[in-house]
């Protein structure tokens, strides 16, 4: 077998460790990307479809309800951690065992050994997702072929610790910037502080009381909060310029023009000379209600949660397809040098996702 190709009919475990033993660092997929090619066209069952190092494939079975499953197949950069290691307590070791080839590979398993499921389905691979939003390969094939991703329901096999993450926050970042001007500090009356100007901009921060809006039965919890403030000339200039960069973490209810709206509104009167809006990202609503999300739920069983951040289920949520996220790595060792996943948990979710789709 070519070193690349890929053995379905080993377990997810065993798969995961065969994807991260194929370096696949963001921009440099390629070779992974053919291996999943090759190894879906290998499946009777499936369609397959690719654009770029994006890979779609599908069933046709004309079932009434499509769930998508989706992940990425790239890395950050690797940090002498491949090939991968198996410790004696079950732990693999290895760039990309929790983010995110464990959920990889339960998608090919899937893909590979449930060929008669009670919905049709989606598995979706895509590149780029660990770098500038502008190259995500879920985002092209969003603007390409957005036919490819139709879908009533789909889950996002980012690493969730194994339970269910519903939708996800927004996230808007802006610039507010102040203006003075520069004078002598030994004769600051001669000038206008801006720093001292955004005074207001800070107290109305201090001040802001976020929403806990709840959805599908999750608490989101809202944040307003300045992330960066820059001013300043020399010690001994009056400053005449001051920006502060405010990032607005918002509830899925709200839309990217309704959170825009809102910040607006919050900082109206607080003597702002520009407003800048550096990104904008809308959120996704978790779907929970949906029946193929209550058939999930039941099936993988714990208590949902809501996503804390912002993930790819946006892009889902924008095309009307509401999404969970759900994979069998812990979030917090995520792009670390000692990167770990415990087998007995990419294991139970194998278990979990292939009861949901045959029962």
């Amino acid at each position: 077998m070519p070193e690349s190709a890929l053995d379905l009919s080993l377990d997810a475990a065993e798969l995961t460790a065969r994807l991260v033993d194929i370096p696949s660092e963001s921009g440099d997929e390629k070779v992974l990307a053919d291996a999943v090619e090759q190894a879906l066209r290998a499946l009777p069952h499936l369609t397959v479809d690719r654009y770029g190092n994006n890979i779609v494939a599908r069933t046709g079975l004309g079932l009434p309800d499509r769930v998508i499953l989706a992940g990425h197949l790239d890395t950050v950069p690797i940090a002498d951690n491949v090939p991968s290691r198996l410790d004696e307590d079950g732990m693999l070791w290895g760039c990309g065992t929790t983010d995110m080839k464990s959920g990889v590979a339960l998608q090919l398993r899937i893909a590979a050994t449930v060929t008669a499921p009670n919905r049709d389905l989606t598995f979706v691979f895509y590149d780029q997702e660990e770098v500038a939003a502008d190259l995500n390969g879920l985002g092209k094939l969003v603007e390409a072929h957005p036919d490819w991703l139709e879908g009533d329901f789909a889950v996002l096999l980012e690493p969730s610790d194994a339970q269910v993450e519903g939708g996800c926050q927004g996230t808007l970042r802006v610039i507010l910037r102040t203006s003075g001007e520069r004078a002598h500090s030994a004769r600051s009356w001669m000038g206008s502080n801006a720093i001292h100007a955004a005074g207001p901009i800070l107290a109305r921060l201090a001040a802001y009381e976020p929403r806990r809006p709840v959805i599908d039965g999750l608490e989101y919890h809202e944040g307003l909060n300045a992330v960066r403030i820059e001013g300043g000339v020399a010690n001994n200039v009056i400053p005449d310029a001051c920006a502060v960069t405010v990032n607005f973490r918002y509830a899925p209810d709200r839309s990217g023009e309704e959170a825009l709206a809102h910040v607006q509104e919050v900082f109206a009167d607080c003597g702002i000379t520009e407003f800048e809006v550096d990104d904008l990202s809308g959120g996704a609503l978790p779907g929970l209600s949906h029946p193929a999300a209550v058939d999930f739920m039941t099936a993988v069983g714990g208590k949902p949660m809501p996503k804390f951040g912002w993930t790819d289920v946006s892009r889902f949520s924008g095309l009307g397809v509401p999404a969970v996220n759900y994979g069998p790595g812990d979030a917090l060792l995520a792009h670390k040098r000692d990167e770990r996943v415990d087998t007995k948990a990419i294991l139970h979710c194998e278990e979990r996702l292939r009861a949901w789709l045959t029962s």
